[in-house]
């Protein structure tokens, strides 16, 4: 069973969150990312609470910004310090102020807030799973030097749009759902789906989209209200193309050894992501020396909908 409930972090921001399981056991938290919700974890909230799949207290978040946690309106307040400060509170209040995290997982936004929190703050966890989420090292890398990369992540200058909530939600979210059916980005830049569809495909049913609306919706507002706080992400970040009016990714620099994690690091990486393709994990070590990578053939952005069985069964062997 799922329950809902508000936390109340020390900084006055609260996070609408999702849990399974007992207090007082390990805990596992879930990251999710744009454009959803922590809805998306259900099914492995409940799988990892059972005590034949280790009987975790297993916490998903819905993000600063997302359905009813604190939606600050200021892009500013998206940037990661902020970020990274809801979450380590989050883990303080469920682990206490001496206990490590069991596991952080995390995926999309979710995954950049995780990569950057390891690499700060890696006494808050034991150890460290990704799901399509590139690190900030190889994708700046990418953004900078790989036409293809620059192609793929071309939707999220449309993201960054003053007009980009009312854009989406025209004709009931029809640039949205492209996100999903194509398993590509929105906007006119979305690429095709893949010719071997992957295992799972159509796990889109009108169920589920009525709650992906009811998210974007926002609570009594028009259409499009809910998709603001995850639009500030790409707001709040230069990590995006450049163009010829913004240089974006352009004018950063990072140290060589920036974000380097030390935990033990699960990536999974679906291999038919058309945002993210597979060279965002080329030479990854050097950041991440204690990595595992798992490739998932037949897989795309959305693995967790598509295939949890297997994400739980990935994640599994990893905590054990």
């Amino acid at each position: 069973m799922i329950d809902t409930w508000i936390a109340e972090l020390p900084h006055g921001i609260h996070l609408s969150c999702r849990s399974a399981g007992s207090r007082g056991r390990p805990v596992l938290i879930f990251l999710h990312g744009f454009p959803e919700a922590a809805f998306v974890w259900d099914d492995l909230l409940e799988h990892f609470a059972q005590p034949e799949h280790g009987g975790y207290r297993c916490v998903a978040p819905n993000l600063r910004g997302y359905e009813q946690s604190s939606s600050p309106t200021e892009p500013a307040a998206y940037r990661p310090k902020p970020l990274m400060e809801d979450i380590a509170a989050l883990i303080t209040l469920e682990c206490g102020a001496d206990e490590q995290l069991a596991c952080l997982i995390a995926h999309d936004w979710g995954g950049a807030l995780a990569w950057s929190l390891a690499s700060l703050r890696p006494e808050l966890m034991a150890r460290l799973v990704i799901v399509n989420s590139p690190h900030p090292q190889t994708f700046l890398r990418e953004l900078k030097g790989n036409p293809r990369q620059q192609a793929a992540s071309a939707y999220m200058n449309f993201l960054i749009r003053a007009d980009a909530e009312d854009l989406l939600a025209a004709n009931d979210y029809a640039r949205m759902w492209p996100f999903f059916d194509a398993m590509g980005a929105s906007g006119s830049s979305a690429p095709a789906a893949p010719a071997n569809l992957p295992e799972g495909a159509g796990w889109m049913t009108e169920s589920l989209r009525a709650k992906y609306r009811a998210v974007w919706d926002g609570e009594g507002k028009k259409p499009g209200a809910g998709l603001t706080g995850g639009l500030n992400y790409y707001r709040a970040s230069a990590l995006r193309p450049p163009r010829a009016e913004d240089p974006a990714a352009a004018s950063i620099e990072l140290p060589p050894d920036a974000f380097t994690v030390t935990t033990p690091t699960l990536v999974l990486w679906a291999m038919q992501d058309s945002a993210l393709p597979p060279e965002l994990v080329e030479g990854l070590d050097i950041w991440v020396p204690h990595m595992t990578l798992t490739p998932l053939e037949r897989a795309t952005h959305w693995v967790v909908h598509e295939q949890p069985a297997r994400v739980a069964a990935e994640i599994g062997r990893f905590l054990r």
